[in-house]
């Protein structure tokens, strides 16, 4: 079968600042050293890149798990170019199509099924999907937002404005362009491009699968660390629309802290999340199976996974009726505080005319008296 041919810029490109990475910035920190100065930048401009991608490309605009205002998108639309990614509208198209089509190996843009090489990296090399440059059908809303389309039409300019224009500029604030191009030109477009690959490869490879075998996706810890929360994939693949990836306190997202935190300052808003009841049915409907699996190797399995169903039946019942009923308390809750609202309302509205009338027996009886005063001169 003949190979599709290959895109020689992208070669070029991920073989280039990897050299340099690899080899360049390791030769410069022992020779020269980083400053910390440089050593945060690159860091800073590191999160930058990467939560443009989780909190903007991935969870704003390919999955509009939330609703962002203007300015956040701006932001996101710059930091974006600034991962060198493609462009929001083509970056969430292929997104999409992967969602829609994962695993499929003749469809999914970046399958697993097909190898870590091809999952990581391999498919931006060839001309696998030349035809996906023009066909955005499936991004019809975002070419209805002029922030998408602006970062589309103007994504060469920005990249190149971005990848060399912050580097040399923090180069020039510190007297270092060397230093700034290496640390926050190479060093952390490389890094942000291969942290971001692995939620395509090591993540539908490495870890746990607590919610879903449908597909190849886990949920991972140690790439959630190095991918701003994207790493707990497994239960993103189940419940794309959620804003959240880690769902637990205590799991590592930044991503989904960032969007929490720019709603109480009125950046976000609509922020979507799974009811709890269908998480936790996906989480035990995936504990059955693999209960069954265990259970069929065993002499009297048959009893067993009698049991088992039974067992699993009754805790699908029982949490039914607990959701049911914390729904009606919740139901009735905000029952009340609308009626206690409801009651400030009219007690204000009570104390305001109260007041008025007040005001106006005062304003009456003052005039009242006034116009006795005049009257009697003509008395």
């Amino acid at each position: 079968m003949t190979k599709p041919p290959i895109i020689w810029t992208n070669v070029l490109i991920f073989s280039l600042t990897f050299l340099i990475a690899a080899i360049a910035v390791p030769y410069y920190a022992i020779t020269v050293g980083f400053s910390w100065v440089e050593i945060v930048a690159t860091i800073l401009c590191l999160g930058y890149c990467g939560m443009s991608i989780t909190a903007g490309y991935h969870r704003l605009w390919a999955h509009k798990t939330y609703e962002a205002h203007p300015v956040l998108q701006w932001f996101f639309a710059i930091g974006g170019a600034f991962a060198l990614q493609n462009s929001a509208l083509h970056w969430s198209s292929d997104h999409r199509v992967h969602h829609k089509f994962v695993d499929q190996n003749d469809k999914d843009p970046y399958s697993a099924k097909r190898g870590f090489w091809f999952s990581h990296i391999g498919w931006m090399l060839r001309e696998y999907q030349s035809q996906r440059y023009s066909d955005y059908s499936n991004v019809r809303d975002l070419q209805n937002n002029p922030i998408v389309m602006w970062q589309h039409k103007h994504y060469l300019a920005l990249t190149i404005a971005t990848n060399f224009g912050i580097p040399l500029f923090l180069g020039f604030l510190t007297d270092n362009y060397i230093g700034m191009l290496l640390s926050v030109g190479v060093l952390r477009l490389v890094l942000s491009h291969h942290f971001t690959f692995f939620i395509n490869s090591l993540a539908h490879i490495w870890g746990s699968q607590p919610y879903t075998d449908q597909n190849s996706a886990r949920d991972n810890g140690i790439l959630a660390f190095l991918t701003y929360g994207e790493g707990y994939h497994n239960f993103h693949h189940i419940f794309e629309y959620d804003y959240r990836n880690g769902i637990r306190w205590w799991q590592f997202d930044p991503t989904k802290w960032l969007i929490k935190s720019c709603s109480w300052l009125g950046l976000t808003r609509n922020l979507k999340i799974c009811p709890e009841d269908r998480i936790l049915k996906a989480k035990a409907l995936m504990e059955l199976k693999r209960a069954q699996a265990k259970a069929m190797l065993l002499p009297d399995a048959e009893l067993i996974l009698q049991k088992m169903e039974h067992e699993y039946a009754l805790l699908l019942e029982r949490m039914q009726a607990y959701f049911e009923v914390q729904k009606q308390l919740m139901q009735q809750r905000k029952d009340q505080i609308q009626q206690r609202k409801a009651q400030l309302l009219q007690q204000y509205n009570d104390f305001d005319v109260r007041k008025h009338y007040a005001e106006m027996k005062h304003n009456w009886q003052q005039q009242q008296q006034q116009w006795q005063t005049f009257i009697q001169q003509f008395a």
